[in-house]
């Protein structure tokens, strides 16, 4: 990736009064035609390098050159350094060899003031860096497709991002097959394949994801109005956030959410047994009633 390269040409300089493009070459692994165009690459963004012809010559940056006082203040360095910690818990393959050098660049160890803990996804780690691939490089992935009523589906996506909401993760991409925008539970991929095909970017009016037209076939947003009895405090501050809740003068609450429908938001809502009335939509709440109708045949 050139990005990390160029770090890594920096990272060399800053220990190097100068070195030749043949030897940067061989230890980036490129040739030395892509060495000379990294260099314009770095002189166009500012970085003061030089380059000398000649016995003796060779890269090099000028003496009073200092990454950290260049081209970083202090905060953004900090912020950069803290945001690598956050990714390295996702262990994809170069983040932690990125942080390590810029630590080393910045002559400081970031404070990992944030721990977040991906654990459930340690042992298919590969699809992170999958997915990371095919996101960088615009390839074009294929992949069976299980959605919420079990039914397996190939599919091929052109990937754009990868999207954490609601507990869960996402991959968001343009669907080839139905020429739209689409969301999909990484835990329902299977058979994961990068392929050799690239796309190109598309324009998108909305890229946040909110909106029902980008959400998938079994993932249409809805706005949830619940009451919900005050017996359930402790829980209503853990699921819901303060702009959704209303506390109600008896104590309760009155809950506005927006929610993809799917067959667990139904049983997140009988979660709360009793505690719950389903206001709005109408067709949730007939859903809730028939379901507890099951359960009570069941159990009678």
């Amino acid at each position: 990736m050139q990005i990390n390269r160029l770090l890594e040409i920096i990272y060399i300089l800053l220990h190097k009064k100068s070195i030749s493009a043949r030897e940067l070459a061989e230890q980036l692994g490129v040739s030395s035609r892509t060495i000379y165009r990294d260099i314009d690459a770095l002189s166009l963004a500012g970085i003061p390098i030089y380059t000398e012809k000649g016995k003796g010559g060779g890269i090099g940056l000028l003496p009073d050159f200092v990454l950290n006082k260049s081209i970083l203040s202090e905060q953004e360095q900090n912020e950069i350094l803290s945001a690598l910690h956050g990714l390295s818990n996702i262990k994809t393959d170069d983040t932690a060899q990125v942080l390590q050098k810029l630590s080393a660049t910045f002559n400081k160890t970031a404070t990992n003031w944030l721990e977040v803990d991906f654990s459930d996804w340690h042992h298919d780690a590969d699809l992170f860096n999958d997915f990371k691939v095919a996101i960088l490089e615009r390839r074009i992935v294929q992949f069976d497709y299980y959605n919420s009523h079990g039914e397996n589906r190939l599919r091929r996506v052109e990937p754009i991002q990868l999207w954490f909401k609601g507990k869960a993760w996402y991959l968001k991409g343009f669907c080839l097959t139905k020429q739209d925008m689409r969301l999909y539970k990484l835990s329902r991929i299977k058979h994961l394949l990068v392929t050799d095909e690239h796309f190109s970017a598309r324009e998108f009016k909305d890229a946040s994801g909110d909106s029902a037209q980008d959400t998938g076939e079994d993932l249409q947003m809805i706005t949830l109005k619940l009451r919900i009895a005050q017996e359930m405090a402790y829980r209503v501050y853990d699921d819901f956030i303060s702009r959704e809740i209303e506390r109600q003068p008896d104590g309760s609450f009155l809950i506005t959410a927006i929610m993809p429908e799917t067959h667990g938001v139904y049983g997140f809502l009988l979660s709360y047994r009793s505690f719950v009335e389903v206001l709005e939509p109408a067709h949730i709440r007939r859903i809730l009633k028939d379901e507890a109708e099951q359960i009570s045949k069941k159990h009678s």
